[in-house]
């Protein structure tokens, strides 16, 4: 098994160096590419955190693993690494699950409780499964209530196909395509205007169900791709709630529209274990010239768990820690300190990151730069000033000394407009620090990968994720050294042409501390 282990770049203008200062920085950036590319802890380290650990949900046992699992490697590198509490969150993990058709025939079905759900016991609950109805209004829906008493529920719309837009714009005639999207769009506006008819969104119905007596919730949340469907979170609180795959649900619901009355066996044995802390993961290098100015490198560490969690987030943490076990190797005395954070609880809302953000001033104060990457395998393709004035000054220059081979495929915008949301780095960009997103070639990920079943260590493109450690080492290696500080200085927003309003820059919020916890 051994060896298993084993637009582009705008012109610039360069920052004068000395011959020695240049001769010096070759030879660190010489030594993080041969390290990167000869001795690459990147399989490895895929291998421990998705594989042996699995998905690592706010809350679980899994994530927790997760964070002591990051602090021993890092002390295995001799780099300084803490797990620091930021809140609390529902426990709860995930156990063995059991989706069967009994009737009108036997069948396995691929599916999956959802997230935080309570369990069903050994025993399992055994049900018809019925779909929701087409009303005039609530009235009747609230009529039609009665009926779901001790049945499984589809409250997923039915889709007319399982292969996605491109398979079709490959094989199908312009006429069929343009048939099948007419089909599609009329069912998918009726779906919604039902609900509307009914006095619920798809959010608020499992609950309605849930009172009215229903044995359990039975969706299908289609990725619009082979085999992929999003995993998230259950909206009941007593009866199980389970994501069938897109090929199962729709049998189902073609059987219970011809009258079939198919009945379903659901064992989902997950267990509520209370309240537990939760966790950043912090590790840092001190700084030998500036040690209270930091270089931040940036990955959320949680997941949802459909999958393993190995593109959303487990590529954005294997770079950070890539990055920081090569600069630690050849970089052991930077000039400011370097400071890692894998953040828990993104999926929730930025929850790790903002939390850091509002227990740390003194450090958000006092950063260079704040490098984070959390969008897919794929490698670096964009970066942007994110509204900062001057970042194509400083950018640019730590950009420079980037093999071409890296380079070439990225693009710059600058100065970019700042993020409101979406990944960490808007946490410290809402606090006026410099913050920059590593935007990754997507890899089908919206699709394929982001929230899935799908999220898993075979999806890992290794060779994208090797150089966008690369990158991120040269990048943090160069805001170090830069003699000066790099400027914080926003741009003035332009008006939002919609409302006519001036646009404001991104304000610090609040992080969630404590997460599925009646207060």
């Amino acid at each position: 098994m051994k060896h298993f282990f084993t637009h582009s770049l705008a012109t610039i203008a360069l920052f004068s160096m000395g011959f020695i200062q240049a001769q010096n920085t070759d030879a660190v950036v010489e030594s993080i590419v041969k390290e990167a590319t000869e001795n690459s802890q990147l399989e490895r380290l895929a291998h421990e955190m998705l594989d042996v650990i699995g998905p690592r949900l706010v809350g679980t046992p899994q994530m927790k693993q997760a964070n002591d699992w990051a602090v021993a490697q890092y002390d295995k590198w001799d780099i300084s690494a803490r797990n620091e509490k930021w809140g609390q969150w529902r426990a709860w993990e995930r156990g063995i699950t059991h989706i069967d058709m009994v009737y009108p025939r036997i069948q396995t079905l691929d599916g999956m409780q959802l997230a935080w759900n309570p369990s069903t016991g050994s025993k399992g609950v055994t049900a018809e499964v019925i779909t929701l109805p087409t009303v005039k209004d609530s009235i009747e829906f609230n009529n039609w209530l009665k009926n779901v008493k001790g049945k499984f529920v589809m409250t997923s719309m039915y889709q007319i196909t399982g292969r996605p837009d491109y398979n079709w714009e490959e094989f199908a005639t312009e006429e069929s395509f343009t048939k099948m999207k007419k089909v599609r769009d009329s069912l998918s506006t009726e779906w919604y205007a039902n609900l509307r008819r009914m006095g619920y969104t798809s959010r608020s119905i499992n609950q309605a169900l849930e009172t009215a007596g229903a044995a359990g919730i039975i969706t299908s949340y289609w990725s619009k791709a082979f085999g992929s469907n999003k995993i998230f979170s259950a909206r009941t609180e007593k009866i199980p709630t389970v994501d069938i795959e897109l090929e199962d649900y729709s049998m189902l619901y073609r059987l219970v529209e011809s009258g079939s009355k198919p009945r379903v066996k659901i064992v989902a044995e997950s267990k509520d274990l209370g309240v537990v802390d939760t966790y950043n993961t912090i590790a840092e290098i001190k700084g030998t010239e500036k040690p209270n100015e930091y270089v931040v490198l940036s990955a959320h560490f949680d997941s949802w768990d459909g999958g393993t969690g190995a593109t959303d987030n487990g590529t954005g943490t294997l770079v950070m820690m890539e990055a920081m076990r090569i600069l630690k190797k050849v970089y052991p005395n930077p000039k400011r300190t370097i400071l890692v954070g894998h953040w828990g609880s993104e999926e929730q809302g930025l929850n790790g990151s903002r939390a850091f953000v509002e227990d740390h001033p003194e450090i958000v104060k006092n950063i260079q730069a704040v490098f984070n990457q959390d969008n897919g395998t794929g490698r670096v393709v964009n970066l942007s000033g994110a509204g900062f004035l001057h970042a194509y000054e400083y950018l640019s220059r730590w950009l420079e000394p980037v093999p071409n081979e890296i380079s070439k495929h990225i693009e710059t915008n600058f100065p970019g407009s700042p993020s409101g949301g979406g990944s960490d780095n808007a946490s410290f960009l809402a606090a006026g620090a410099p913050s920059f997103n590593l935007s990754s070639l997507n890899w089908s990920y919206w699709n394929y990968t982001w929230h899935t079943n799908r999220d898993t260590y075979d999806k890992i493109v290794f060779d994208d994720v090797r150089s966008n450690a690369i990158l991120t080492a040269i990048l943090v290696y160069m805001a170090c050294e830069d003699p000066n500080r790099a400027s914080s200085e926003k741009i003035i927003l332009p008006v939002n042409s919609r409302t006519g309003e001036q646009r404001t820059w991104p304000e610090p919020r609040s992080p969630q501390r404590k997460g599925g916890i009646d207060d």
